[in-house]
């Protein structure tokens, strides 16, 4: 281990009954301090935070981990699974990372190296992707991992695996009782380029797991089940997300800013999601600090409702440490007007009043 380098096992993919449960989780091997970057409201100024990003301490300072140059240069492992090739796992990567790399705000690209011997989550000073055979995870489907320069946050390599143990597919339209490779693929590299997850997503609890209904996110931390590629589309949460680590959110966006309060006093963990009237795009943030404050940003212009609720439709660790006290007791809520997102600025800051279920 390099002296001011770590690490770190970050994101992993959990199945459960049926869907994939993506937990964010940090497995530290030394020295620092993995966490979801918070939103801070500077007075006087727009937010920049309109996404939950992974992050680490660096001395008092949370900072974003990300890339400071790109392309990003990658490798795909060379085996083959049942149904799916090397060349098959590179065409999916190659096509999720260009959706990424399509969005004009975030300025990201990746350039395929070539094939290798070499396997996921060896420190070699190369991103590799690659399917591996693990039986033993039997609720992972994938995992991507980072090692980070403690002393700034940058990304110096970053790895994917694929467990090879469920049956995958990159056919056009899916494929029944498989899992389709572009889909996973395209959120496991938002994860390798800083996104945290989002909570736009609507579940049905069964036994056992959780069944998704419909999600306004790639980020959504519960995969479709077997057979579905609506996965692979990148959504406005998503844009907001990666625009505004990579571009500070684009000067014809603008941000909305406020607190979520329950008797006085600040939530933690509150998710508010803003919805365009004109648009019908979704973007969300978190509430983070004692205070309850929030800061969407990477609007559009425009009227927006703001609808606050709990973290309900997945496991709160999908999002925060589980040391985290996140409340998730109270009731969904509505601000009581439009809130209006000026093109380049921010609303007037809102106060969202929640009370217990």
């Amino acid at each position: 281990m390099r002296r001011g380098r770590i690490a770190i096992a970050m994101i992993t993919a959990r199945l459960k009954a049926g869907a994939t449960a993506v937990r964010a989780t940090a497995r530290l091997k030394t020295g620092a301090t993995v966490v979801a970057v918070v939103a801070l409201v500077i007075a006087g100024g727009a937010g920049v935070q309109a996404y939950l990003k992974l992050g680490v301490n660096v001395g008092t300072r949370t900072v974003s981990l990300r890339w400071d140059r790109f392309p990003v240069r990658y490798f795909v492992t060379d085996r083959d699974v049942a149904g799916v090739s090397a060349a098959d796992l590179r065409g999916a990567v190659e096509r999720a990372f260009g959706r990424w790399g399509a969005e004009a705000s975030a300025r990201v690209s990746a350039e395929f190296v070539g094939f290798t011997s070499a396997e996921p989550f060896e420190e070699d000073d190369m991103n590799v992707l690659g399917f591996q055979d693990r039986p033993d995870l039997d609720r992972v489907l994938g995992s991507t991992t980072f090692l980070i320069d403690t002393t700034d946050g940058r990304i110096l390599e970053s790895d994917i695996f694929f467990n090879a143990a469920f049956p995958w597919s990159v056919a056009s339209d899916g494929q029944s009782g498989r899992f389709d490779l572009e889909a996973i693929a395209t959120h496991e590299i938002g994860h390798l380029l800083g996104l945290g997850h989002s909570a736009i997503g609507e579940t049905e609890l069964l036994s056992g797991g959780r069944r998704v209904i419909g999600t306004g996110a790639v980020m959504f931390p519960i995969a479709f089940s077997s057979g579905v590629t609506e996965g692979r589309e990148l959504k406005a949460d998503d844009i907001a997300g990666i625009g505004d680590i990579y571009s500070g959110g684009g000067s014809g966006t603008g941000s909305i800013g406020g607190k979520v309060t329950r008797e006085g006093r600040g939530v933690f963990g509150a998710h508010v999601v803003a919805f365009n009237l004109r648009t019908g795009k979704l973007v969300s943030n978190f509430s983070l600090d004692a205070e309850g404050s929030f800061v969407i940003a990477g609007l559009d212009p425009g009227p927006h409702v703001l609808r606050v609720e709990p973290l309900d439709d997945a496991d709160v660790d999908s999002f925060f440490d589980d040391t985290t006290e996140v409340d998730v007791d109270f009731a969904v809520t509505f601000l009581d007007r439009l809130a209006v997102v000026p093109r380049g600025g921010s609303s007037a800051p809102v106060t969202i009043a929640v009370r217990g279920k």
